[in-house]
């Protein structure tokens, strides 16, 4: 398992920008894929965007067009930009891994990771 920590979190005005980081403890591997999820207060776990070890990205629909996941392999780190943030977009995030390969949609399953980070909050209000 990894060690992983979310960084970045915070207030913005909707309309802002944040960017989330999320440090694992050692190099990813090859078969290593990640992804964010959030969770709100009162609701479960929803997926937010998935990056496979291959570097093919997947983005929940409400985040389209706004969020951007991407990695950095050699800095052992995890990205989200979230741009034109809205009041729903508030929660905490997690960042999380799976040494499994994406399959058939598994990628918004939290089930399927096997590593978990403590979480950040993000609030977005004016």
């Amino acid at each position: 398992q990894l060690q992983l920590v979310e960084s970045g979190g915070g207030w913005v005005q909707p309309g802002g920008s944040l960017r989330l980081s999320c440090a694992a403890s050692r190099r990813s591997g090859a078969s290593d894929s990640m992804a964010w999820f959030r969770q709100a207060p009162g609701k479960e776990r929803e997926f937010v965007a998935a990056i496979s070890y291959i570097g093919n990205t997947y983005h929940a629909d409400s985040v389209k067009g706004r969020f951007t996941i991407s990695r950095d392999n050699f800095q052992n780190t995890l990205y989200l930009q979230m741009n034109k943030l809205k009041p729903e977009d508030t929660a905490v995030y997690y960042c999380a891994s799976t040494a499994r390969a994406y399959s058939n949609g598994s990628y918004v399953r939290p089930q399927i990771y096997d590593s978990w980070g403590q979480g950040t909050q993000v609030t977005v209000s004016s």
